[in-house]
């Protein structure tokens, strides 16, 4: 059987355990594979029907085609891939479809399915969930950052649907990779400022958004979404679309 390169597992693929290979970009900091592994965990728990697997491009392991094996070599017959990313930019558009690539003969049919993003409803809601209770005059948006302007047109997309949520005045900034830095950004709106964060993990970049943040007087500092159930649902929403069954457990 070949892969998928549809976001769809065939109609006549055996009804068998759906694997969900949740692959994030992967970090030297063990703080973001303990994040990774907890939403692993919380779609398990909320999906017992699935074999639910955190997977990594880098640094941790285990890599993802690596579990797209086991799985074969253990009998299962469809897999769903989904990138722990909150833009189309390059691991996106090319590492991960590189996987399927390499996948291609394996007797297992694999979907891809798209990223977190762009800005949906339920991701204002985890974003507001993850903001800490105090009042604010203003809100900054901190991503990671990317060279990609496409995948930072929707990370300036959530911030506005997220100030538009608060009903605050709103601003983007990036850890790297492009203007403005979180700092930059807390300086540029009036009051007591909070800052949401447009990550799923902690690490580097984040600890430099949070550290030129609060440099710059911010008021309050989200932690990642990590497993917020919000994410949880993304997930969900994306496994279903790709394997176009309506019969697996709640």
């Amino acid at each position: 059987m070949r892969p998928s390169r549809l976001g769809r597992l065939p109609s006549n693929s055996p009804v068998s355990t759906p694997g969900v290979i949740l692959v994030a970009h992967g970090s030297r900091d063990p703080r973001a594979a303990a994040a990774t592994t907890a939403l692993a965990s919380a779609v398990a728990a909320a999906h017992p029907s699935w074999a639910v697997h955190a997977s990594y491009l880098d640094h941790a392991g285990p890599r993802p085609l690596d579990v797209l094996r086991r799985l074969s070599r253990s009998g299962c017959r469809q897999a769903v891939v989904v990138p722990l990313l909150l833009t189309a930019a390059y691991h996106g558009k090319v590492d991960i479809p590189a996987v399927l690539d390499e996948a291609a003969s394996l007797d297992l049919d694999v979907a891809l399915t798209d990223v977190l993003g762009p800005v949906s409803d339920l991701l204002v809601d985890g974003l507001v969930r993850r903001l800490p209770s105090t009042e604010l005059d203003a809100v900054v948006l901190a991503a990671a950052g990317t060279r990609d302007a496409a995948a930072r047109t929707t990370v300036a997309d959530a911030a506005d649907a997220l100030g538009a949520r608060l009903g605050l005045p709103s601003a983007v900034a990036y850890a790297s990779a492009a203007p403005p830095t979180a700092g930059e950004a807390v300086r540029s709106l009036p009051g007591r400022v909070g800052v949401a964060s447009y990550f799923l993990a902690p690490g580097l970049l984040y600890d430099k958004a949070v550290e030129s943040a609060l440099e710059a007087g911010a008021v309050a500092v989200a932690p990642p979404l990590t497993d917020a159930p919000e994410v949880v649902s993304l997930i969900e929403g994306r496994v279903r679309a790709a394997l176009n069954v309506g019969l697996l457990a709640a």
